[in-house]
């Protein structure tokens, strides 16, 4: 048991909702601690992103106890607490499987681990020590059965129980371990990150969906760039993502995707918001480019080639990563703007400005300046082009082509400013 005069963190940076539900499941007659997470970063000196419950109710008891709740959930039902905007989740104990009753697969992963049980079995089933800590709003201790403290103070990160079987049982943890201590600023264990070299092909069991809901954790984490790093030093971005295979070994693919990922940590630091759909075109962009110029040296129309090359891409990356389907037109439309951007004549600027992923399509364009993929006037030019008066629009517009005599058609009116979309 951890005293406040020890740990220091007050019952005041609790959030409100999670002090009303532990609140009110004790005066209940129950237990309930903010778990997770949570205690983590504020011993760190952090602000959580929210706040979790941890208690003995079953899911049905709190939902007795708070009228504004909701059981979720198929495998393991947890509650949903709303206090105002506040969504807090509820969990009740879970307790280790043993291994004579544990559900595996053949590599020994998990595939139910659903059973309610005591406090200190839900600190067991948890993965690293540092996740495993109880705060106590009413008494502001901290409980700590596996020196979680201690590791947070020395900023280690290290695994409950042995490696070797907590990687088979949720090969996730390999990800989560280089997400956690690219965030944090921790370092992994020794005995933590051995085994992760020759276990790494463990991932290919990992259902797509879980995959993908790490791998948008890294990448939306504000520390994206130190997570790819990572994964590079620990060898886990081969055969992970093909898109990592080829954008860390491309020294211009690598110069594009990490100012990409710059820009999204940068947007993440200043509470901006930013589109999945945006990052993941940008990851993939010069997989999609290299197909396209392959086809369009095969002989294939540059239009149709484009086309053919995104949804080549597209299907590969699916096969090891589930981008959802909804996330697809956006990049589509992102891509076949850049091509677009080539065309400064005539009416064609004037049809782009209109579009209503311009925005997002002209951010895009100027990565691809900055990583030197384009020359820098095209995106100067696109810069002072949508805000410039309709006198000076027409002074900047390129002939139609060498020695064309046609007359020009006059300008559009200037359309109206764009939607700004949220973007990486």
């Amino acid at each position: 048991m951890i005293p406040f005069e020890l740990h220091g963190v007050p019952r005041e940076q609790i959030s409100y909702g999670a002090q009303k539900v532990t609140d009110g499941l004790q005066a209940a007659g129950y237990q309930a601690y903010v778990v997770g997470g949570a205690v983590r970063d504020l011993l760190l000196k952090r602000i959580p992103k929210d706040f979790d419950v941890a208690t003995d109710a079953t899911p049905e008891e709190v939902r007795r106890v708070f009228r504004r709740s909701r059981i979720i959930g198929r495998r393991f039902q947890i509650v949903h607490v709303m206090f105002g905007e506040e969504v807090v989740e509820v969990s009740t104990f879970r307790s280790m499987i043993e291994a004579e009753d544990a559900q595996t697969d053949e590599h020994g992963r998990l595939l139910r681990d659903n059973q309610f049980g005591d406090r200190e079995q839900d600190a067991a089933r948890r993965d690293f020590t540092a996740n495993a800590l109880f705060y106590d709003p009413s008494t502001q201790e901290i409980l700590d059965y596996h020196n979680g403290y201690a590791d947070t103070r020395k900023r280690l990160l290290r695994m409950i129980g042995d490696p070797l079987v907590r990687y088979r049982e949720d090969p996730v943890r390999m990800l989560r371990a280089v997400r956690l201590s690219a965030k944090l600023g921790m370092q992994i264990d020794a005995a933590t990150a051995a085994p992760i070299a020759g276990m790494k092909n463990l991932l290919d069991n990992v259902p797509q969906s879980r995959l993908l809901d790490e791998v948008l954790k890294m990448l939306l984490s504000g520390h994206s760039v130190e997570c790819i790093q990572q994964l590079r030093k620990m060898n886990l971005h081969h055969g992970l993502l093909p898109l990592l295979d080829v954008i860390l070994e491309q020294p211009m693919g690598e110069k594009f995707v990490m100012l990409a990922l710059r820009n999204t940590d940068e947007r993440l630091s200043q509470d901006k918001t930013v589109s999945p759909a945006f990052l993941f075109a940008a990851l993939l962009w010069h997989e999609v480019l290299a197909a396209w110029n392959l086809r369009v040296q095969q002989g294939e129309r540059p239009v149709g080639a484009m086309h053919e090359a995104m949804d080549e891409v597209l299907a590969r990356q699916k096969e090891q990563l589930a981008i959802p389907h909804r996330h697809d037109a956006v990049m589509k439309e992102i891509w076949l703007l850049q091509q677009r951007f080539e065309q400064r004549a005539g009416q064609r600027p004037f049809r782009l400005l209109e579009q209503p992923r311009f925005r997002a399509g002209f951010d895009f364009l100027l990565l691809r300046c900055a990583s030197g993929e384009v020359n820098d006037e095209l995106g100067l030019w696109w810069d002072e082009f949508q805000d410039a008066s309709i006198e000076r629009q027409a002074e900047m517009l390129q002939p139609e082509g060498a020695g064309d005599k046609k007359r020009r058609r006059k300008p559009r009116k200037k359309p109206q400013a764009v939607a700004n979309e949220p973007v990486a």
